[in-house]
This record gives structure tokens, C-alpha cells and sequence, in this order.
């Protein structure tokens, strides 16, 4: 009987033991009450309590924790629109006590500013600066709930604006409106390429004809000096220059008609003509050049006077 008693309190003993005996892990905090009275706070690692008389009330983590809330609200310019803002947060070491007894829901209440400050500030904005200033409606949701949380114990670590998702048909709006810009640029560098194409076009053409025009000039110059060089050498071997001439007519006449005969695909008109039609032309020809001669000659020897005059 006395060893079942014993058995019965050393049990018990060591119930008590086990039970005055708790964990806290790291970053957490533990909240103890003593008869249903706030006692201590206690932090991470082994500690002890008196069973039945304290309990553990509760846990906080103390690590950063993140909410993310939906808000839809409408612009300015009457878009209805859907912000997802993530809100970044923890429990602050020394304010244990207030996070844990004044406030009972921190997600409803940090939802309810979150709210708040979204459907203040995005009305007053178009959809373009939604977008274009979603960092402006972080920070505005940031400070509105730094001042309201930090009296709750809770310090708000940062809030990012992490998604902006318009209506449907204003996304297939703003698509279509992009879409059109893009092409609209598109032509603009296409009539700018055609331009320059044209131009460039214009210049080498007009180079071309230039080159062209020199080529010809240069020539006839040389045929000119090839036909003068002629006539001195036959003048050097007892050929007058009407004669020189007249020879060279001749020489021509009959090149142009052996190149005229090298190619196969040459169309040739002949005029009707005659022997005598063409003894004609060959005497009016060289009468020509008598002609041009004897200008040249008179030409000559008026200079020559005038030289011998000066002198």
C-alpha cells in the first residue's frame, strides 16, 4: 500500500516538473498570465513556470511576416482597377505586450488601412499614373500604417505594390492603343528609309550622268587631238591638209561600216543612193573641209603679221 502511494507521488512530482518545464523557440516570444493576470514575457529557450498557477496565454513570432491584401478600387478617369499590396511587418521585441493584448486580429486591421489609404489615394490618379506612380501609393499605404500600427506594437518593415490588374476590355483597350503607336512609328521609319533611298537614288544618278558627260567630253577631246596628230603626219609626208582631211573622212566612213559589219545583230539602213550621188557628197565633203581649210590658213597667216608687227 505504501509503495502505490509512493508510485502515486513521485508520479505526481514528476508531472509537476515536466509540466513547470516549457520551449520557446528562437524568435518567439511567450506570454505568461498568472491566474489569468499578465505575468512575464519570455524569449527563446529553456524556462519554467509554476504549473496549474501560470499558463502559457500565447505565442508571437517575431519574424518578419507578410501580408498580401486585394483592393479594388476605381480612377480618375473611371477604370476600375485591382491593386495587390504586400505588407511586410513584425512584432516589435519591446512591445510584445501590446501586440498581444490590444490587438486582436493585426491582418483585419492592417487590411482595413490598406484599404483605406488605396481607395484614397488611386482615385485621385489616372490609370497611366497608377502605373507610372505605384511606388507613391506604397509609401502613402506605409505611412499611414506606421502610425496607426506602432501603437499596437507592430512596425510595418516595408509595403510594395506588387500587381496593378485593370478590366479585361481597358487591358485589350490599352493593347490595341499601344499596338497602333508602335505601327504608326513603324511607318514613320519605313517613309524615312524611302526617302533616303530615293535621295541617295537621286545623288548616284546624278553622279552617274555627270561621270557620264566627262567621259564623252574627254572623248571627244582626244578624237579631236587623234584627228589633228593625223593631219600633221600626212602634212609631213607631202599631203595637204585638204587632202589629210578628205582622207581621213574616207578611213572613217569605211571603219564605221567594217564595226557596223563585226556584229551579227547590227540593223543597218541603207538610203537609196547612187554612185554619182555619192561621188556628190564626197565632193561636198571635201569642199567642206577646203573650206574650213583655207579659214584656218588665212587665220594663220593674219596672226603672223600681227606677231611680225609687235615685233
Amino acid at each position: 500500500m505504501d509503495s502505490i502511494i509512493n508510485l502515486i507521488i513521485g508520479f505526481g512530482i514528476l508531472l509537476f516538473v515536466v509540466s513547470a518545464i516549457f520551449i520557446v523557440k528562437q524568435q518567439t516570444a511567450a506570454i505568461i498570465e498568472r491566474f489569468g493576470r499578465f505575468q512575464s514575457i519570455r524569449q527563446s529557450g529553456f524556462q519554467l513556470r509554476i504549473p496549474i498557477v501560470d499558463r502559457i496565454a500565447g505565442r508571437l513570432s517575431l519574424k518578419i511576416q507578410q501580408l498580401d491584401v486585394i483592393v479594388e478600387t476605381k480612377t480618375k478617369d473611371d477604370v476600375f482597377v485591382k491593386l495587390k499590396v504586400s505588407v511586410q511587418y513584425m512584432v516589435i521585441k519591446d512591445k510584445v505586450y501590446d501586440a498581444f493584448y490590444k490587438l486582436d486580429y493585426p491582418h483585419d486591421q492592417i487590411t482595413s488601412y490598406v484599404f483605406d489609404v488605396v481607395r484614397a489615394e488611386v482615385p485621385k490618379m489616372r490609370l497611366d499614373d497608377v502605373f507610372e506612380r505605384k511606388d507613391d501609393i506604397a509609401i502613402a499605404v506605409k505611412s499611414e500604417l506606421n502610425d496607426a500600427m506602432i501603437n499596437y506594437g507592430y512596425d510595418i518593415i516595408k509595403t510594395l505594390v506588387t500587381d496593378i490588374d485593370p478590366d479585361l476590355q481597358v487591358k485589350e483597350a490599352m493593347n490595341r492603343i499601344n499596338a497602333s503607336e508602335r505601327e504608326k512609328i513603324a511607318a514613320q521609319y519605313e517613309g524615312d528609309a524611302a526617302r533616303i533611298l530615293i535621295v541617295e537614288k537621286a545623288k548616284a544618278e546624278a553622279e552617274s550622268k555627270r561621270l557620264q558627260g566627262q567621259g564623252i567630253a574627254d572623248q571627244r577631246r582626244e578624237i579631236a587631238r587623234g584627228l589633228e596628230e593625223s593631219v600633221e603626219v600626212l602634212n609631213k609626208v607631202g599631203i595637204n591638209s585638204q587632202e589629210a582631211s578628205a582622207l581621213i573622212v574616207v578611213t572613217q566612213h569605211y571603219d564605221t561600216l567594217q564595226s557596223i559589219g563585226e556584229e551579227t545583230n547590227t540593223n543597218l539602213i541603207l538610203l537609196p543612193n547612187s554612185p554619182q550621188a555619192g561621188s556628190e557628197m564626197l565632193n561636198n565633203m571635201v569642199a567642206s573641209f577646203t573650206a574650213s581649210n583655207q579659214i584656218g590658213e588665212a587665220m594663220k597667216a593674219s596672226q603672223k603679221k600681227k606677231d611680225a608687227g609687235e615685233a
